[in-house]
């Protein structure tokens, strides 16, 4: 991973429950104030310190994907979503030298309820962009006032 993946391998050696514990992810109690709780600069972390390696600029590792593709998601726990919200980042951010932050994101789908399951999957558009972005998704639990929020880095071609 340390060449593969530098700047997983970082997250990965400043805490092994960032990259594989869905619970580190976990906040409670937002009531939806997701951009008034959560300070620019931190979204990746969903605003959480022990977690502040994500949110570090860098060389990602990038998936790659078309201008239309589906996010999939595996909930072991099958919490179920009230909704799901996706962003991009807008054309120009470098996610090599830039921290991700509200301004820097649009709001490209707001999905419907999820009833629990394991499996949840929904498509998205990034609405023209190309290159190198980041895909900025929270995902309001359904069971109780529990948000996760996450960053992928992502190449749009």
């Amino acid at each position: 991973m340390q060449q593969q993946d530098p700047m997983c391998y970082q997250a990965f050696q400043a805490n092994p429950d960032t990259m594989w514990n869905w619970m580190s992810a976990l906040r409670d109690g937002l009531g939806g104030q997701f951009q008034a709780r959560t300070p620019d600069g931190q979204l990746c972390s969903n605003g959480l310190s022990r977690n502040n390696s994500v949110n570090r600029a860098g060389a990602w590792k990038r998936s790659n994907v078309g201008r239309s593709f589906t996010v999939q998601l595996y909930d072991q726990a099958s919490h179920g979503a009230d909704y799901f919200r996706v962003y991009v980042t807008k054309q120009g951010f470098n996610p090599a030298t830039q921290s991700v932050g509200w301004g820097n994101l649009d709001l490209i789908t707001t999905t419907g309820r999820y009833a629990p399951a394991q499996n949840i999957s929904f498509n998205v558009s990034t609405s023209g962009r190309t290159g190198a972005h980041v895909l900025f998704v929270i995902w309001q639990a359904s069971h109780l006032d529990q948000a996760y929020m996450w960053c992928s880095d992502i190449n749009i071609s």
